[in-house]
């Protein structure tokens, strides 16, 4: 008996403000800041031989205020994430806004007398002018880049829900007809295995009509992989050859629904069935270093078998990429390469993963 199915999670609500908790991302903050400071010294009027008198106190002030907005907004981001993407944003400004502020206060109380030639000379007045129209300005620049950066993963999203639906839609009718013919001439001679493919073509068509927006695991989608290819094996019978090398897999690594069973029909329709002679498919699948690395390798016709095959091959493909992406914004790649001979995609992806 199948082990009960885990509760799905309801996701969590998603603001424009990326994850600033990540190393990574605080890291480019700190980068973007000492460019800044840099710009900022190169801008001043003073003589160029006082450069790195300036850019020492420049620093010093801008990656403090980069690392305390970075620290505000990582704990303020859940708060953030539940507000209206305009609030959030002037939120966000406005506390910003106030760690300017309070940091130029705190630099210029405790700044020593020696040092008080790098201070305008209107004092803490022109000092807070200065640092807060400087720091409104990049904010918002900053602010403005995030939501944008958003809107474009929000649009790809939909995109790749749209194309899930789209390929929902159209798994081939005939092999939806090729298969209950299977069937049908199985339940005779081998009832038992017309009941076990039959139960195989449901769950297949259940994934197909799923929620667009709901994901799946790795393991859940190796089963649907397996059913798919029982079908087609019983169909094709000595012509398909299958091939399972699969090592190590994390099967609860978060996936898109129906990311293997196209590139598996692809296989199937553009390298098996056009063929003359019996050929193969292989499933291979490692997990090293925190990646995820699964291939689909399949044999090829002739060439003129081939070209009567290749039409609306590159939609699945297409469609399994941009879903990836939507998932693994950056981080997943999905490779096509012919291997000796043969055709193969790979699927590479991060696990664990932390959304941003």
């Amino acid at each position: 008996m199948p082990p009960p199915a885990e509760p799905r999670r309801t996701p969590r609500p998603e603001g424009f403000l990326p994850d600033f908790c990540r190393v990574p991302l605080v890291l480019g903050v700190l980068l973007t800041a000492e460019l800044l400071a840099i710009a900022l010294a190169l801008a001043s009027p003073s003589p160029l031989a006082g450069f790195w008198g300036r850019l020492g106190p420049l620093s010093v002030y801008v990656q403090v205020i980069a690392l305390s907005g970075s620290a505000a907004l990582c704990l303020l981001r859940p708060w953030l994430a539940r507000l209206p993407d305009g609030l959030a944003g002037l939120a966000a400004w406005g506390v910003l806004l106030a760690l300017i502020a309070l940091v130029t206060w705190g630099g210029y109380a405790l700044l020593p007398p020696v040092a008080a030639d790098l201070l305008p000379a209107d004092g803490l007045a022109g000092l807070m002018v200065r640092g807060l129209g400087v720091g409104a300005i990049v904010s918002a620049l900053l602010l403005r880049y995030l939501y944008l950066h958003q809107l474009w993963r929000r649009q790809t999203r939909a995109e790749a829900q749209a194309r899930l639906q789209m390929l929902q839609a159209r798994i081939r009718p005939h092999f939806l007809f090729n298969s209950l013919n299977t069937i049908a001439s199985l339940i005779p001679t081998q009832p038992r295995l017309a009941e076990d493919l039959l139960q195989d073509l449901s769950d297949l068509f259940r994934a197909a009509l799923a929620d667009s927006g709901e994901r799946t695991t790795l393991g859940e989608e190796l089963e649907l992989a397996r059913r798919y290819l029982s079908i087609e094996g019983q169909r094709l019978g000595e012509r398909l050859r299958l091939s399972w090398d699969l090592e190590g897999l994390p099967e609860r690594a978060p996936l898109p629904p129906l990311v293997l069973q196209p590139l598996l029909e692809n296989a199937v329709y553009h390298g098996i069935a056009p063929a003359r002679e019996p050929g193969q498919i292989r499933v291979t699948g490692r997990y090293r270093r925190g990646r995820v690395n699964l291939s689909v390798r399949n044999t090829l016709p002739a060439e003129a078998e081939r070209r009567r095959a290749s039409a609306g091959q590159g939609i699945a493909l297409d469609n399994v990429r941009q879903r990836m992406m939507a998932l693994y914004p950056g981080a997943a790649q999905v490779i096509e390469s012919r291997v000796e001979g043969d055709y193969q995609v790979r699927l590479v992806f991060p696990y664990p993963w932390r959304e941003r």
